[in-house]
Parts: structure tokens; C-alpha cells; sequence
């Protein structure tokens, strides 16, 4: 009997242990296994930031660099739930990741308004855009089934899920929200027989979206149909990375007769996050807020 409780102790031990606590917030390992295809001897992880960077509304950034094992971060909604969750994913033209900036101050932000938050760390540098590389939007897509196959146990409506991006993070939302039907990768377990198509795209200074050397002609490899999200995409007119992305994106939506919200303001540049300076632009957060409650994700009746 005494061998059988340490066993049965052993087991749960090691069935949570793939989660660890980093500032009371969970995370989990996106690949048990390690990633598909994974190199071996990876350099590594590391803020690649120096003084010479840019700060954003006089803060630095945080630039993590040689990412190879991709999680997940849950934040939990602080107060009332409201039972939606968003998943979100850093930019840094697939090459770095922003991950205060474009990352835990958004899954700040998002926790506080109620609604739950998974924070991608997805593989770079190089790992797209998709086709390129797959890297990338195989974490994303696997990011989506853990969520929703473990939506009961976080509290989430299966069917309130969405994601959001910043930069190559708005590509990869983008991304996962047209090519969702297949998995790029072998699935290895439960939260990969789940949908991971988002029921909610925000895409929040996009690159990739719009190919600049064809005249800004639509990505055709973002193939945006009837069943692409509901989708809220900003941008400032005087983005170096080109505001056609957006423009592009938005009506290749309208086209397909799905409902979209287009903000574009005309100063901003690119890179602010979530930080606030003077520019109107850094009002988006309430922006997306209230068309949460336009499309029905927030307002229905706490979990």
C-alpha cells in the first residue's frame, strides 16, 4: 500500500511538471518533445538588446534572441472572467522576439480587461514567413489546440478564442487564421485532433501581408476566405514596414465578406506596442475593446 501512494504521488508530480511558475503565471513547454525538426546544440536564448537599441516611449525593449524551445505563458483573467482568451504573439520580423513590448504588457493589459491571455514564444530567427519557413506557424497552430483542448480546465469558451499580433506576430495571426484545416506537423497528441482556427484575429501593425516589390500586391499566401476570422487591424499611414499591409489585408476580408474593422491613423510609425505617447494611435487597446463587444466576444455573462 505504501508503495502504491508513492507511486500514485510520483505520477502526479510528474504529470504537472512540464509546467513551471515564472511570476505566478504557468507555462508550459508548446512541444513535450521538442519542435519538430529541431536542430541539435541550439545557441542559446538570450535578450539580444544593447544600448545602441531604440527605446519605446522611453523604456527599452527586450529583443530575446535564439529562441528553439517554443511555450506557452498563461495569464489568468484578474477579477470577473469573462470567458474569452486571446493568444498573442511578439514581433520582430521573425528574427526576434519583443517579448515585454509586443508580449507581457499586452497579456497585462488583456488579463486586467478580464479576458485570458497565452503568450507564444515561438521559435526564431528565420522561422518564416510561412512559406519560408513553417517553424513558426507550427507553434502557433499548436498553440491554438493546446488552448482549446484545455479550455474547460482554464475557464475559457472554446468558442470565444482569438489571437493577436504584432509586426511578423500579425503575419503569424494572419497566418493561422488561413491555415488552420491542416497541421503542419505530425500530431502528437489530444491538442492536436482540436480546431486551432481562431474565432478572432487582431492584427496590430502587420508586415508580409501586402508584397512590396509587386506593386503591393495581397500575400497569395495568405488565401483569406469566407471562413477567415472576424478580424480588427491597425496601422499608421507613415509605418515604414508600408501600411498597404492592412489596406491589402482588409479588403481581401471585405471581399471575402468577412466582418473587419480597419483603423489607420496618420502618425505612429511602427513598434509602440501598447506604450503611450501623444499620438492618438496608442488609443488602439480601447479601440479593440470595444469591437470585442461589437462581435459579441465580451459581454456575455461571466464563467
Amino acid at each position: 500500500m505504501r508503495h502504491r501512494l508513492f507511486l500514485s504521488a510520483l505520477l502526479v508530480v510528474l504529470s504537472t511538471s512540464s509546467f513551471a511558475e515564472t511570476d505566478a503565471h504557468a507555462v508550459i513547454p508548446l512541444w513535450p518533445k521538442g519542435a519538430p525538426g529541431a536542430a541539435p546544440n541550439p545557441a542559446p536564448e538570450q535578450d539580444t538588446t544593447t544600448a545602441k537599441d531604440n527605446l519605446i516611449a522611453g523604456k527599452p525593449v527586450i529583443r530575446l534572441g535564439n529562441v528553439s524551445a517554443p511555450t506557452l505563458t498563461l495569464y489568468a483573467p484578474a477579477g470577473k472572467n469573462s470567458g474569452a482568451a486571446v493568444v498573442v504573439f511578439p514581433g520582430g520580423g521573425y528574427h526576434i522576439l519583443a517579448m515585454d513590448l509586443e508580449g507581457t504588457e499586452v497579456c497585462d493589459w488583456l488579463s486586467s480587461s478580464g479576458i485570458s491571455c497565452v503568450l507564444v514564444k515561438y521559435r526564431v530567427p528565420d522561422s518564416g514567413p510561412y512559406p519560408k519557413s513553417s517553424a513558426a506557424l507550427q507553434d502557433a497552430q499548436r498553440a491554438l489546440g493546446i488552448v482549446r483542448s484545455h479550455a474547460t480546465e482554464w475557464h475559457i469558451d472554446p468558442k470565444k478564442i482569438g489571437v493577436l499580433g504584432f509586426s511578423a506576430g500579425a503575419h503569424l495571426a494572419a497566418a493561422v487564421s488561413t491555415h488552420y484545416d491542416d497541421r503542419l506537423y505530425t500530431p502528437i497528441d489530444a491538442a492536436d485532433s482540436v480546431s486551432c482556427r481562431p474565432d478572432f484575429a487582431v492584427i496590430v501593425y502587420p508586415g508580409y501581408l501586402a508584397i512590396a516589390d509587386q506593386n503591393f500586391a495581397p500575400n497569395a499566401d495568405i488565401h483569406v476566405t469566407a471562413q477567415t476570422p472576424p478580424s480588427f487591424i491597425v496601422q499608421a499611414e507613415n509605418d515604414p514596414v508600408h501600411v498597404e499591409n492592412a489596406t491589402v489585408y482588409f479588403l481581401a476580408l471585405k471581399k471575402a465578406k468577412v466582418p473587419a474593422e480597419l483603423h489607420i491613423y496618420a502618425e505612429g510609425g511602427h513598434g509602440y506596442g501598447l506604450r503611450r505617447t501623444e499620438l492618438p494611435i496608442t488609443t488602439w487597446p480601447q479601440s479593440v475593446e470595444t469591437w470585442l463587444h461589437t462581435i459579441h466576444i465580451l459581454g456575455a455573462s461571466p464563467l
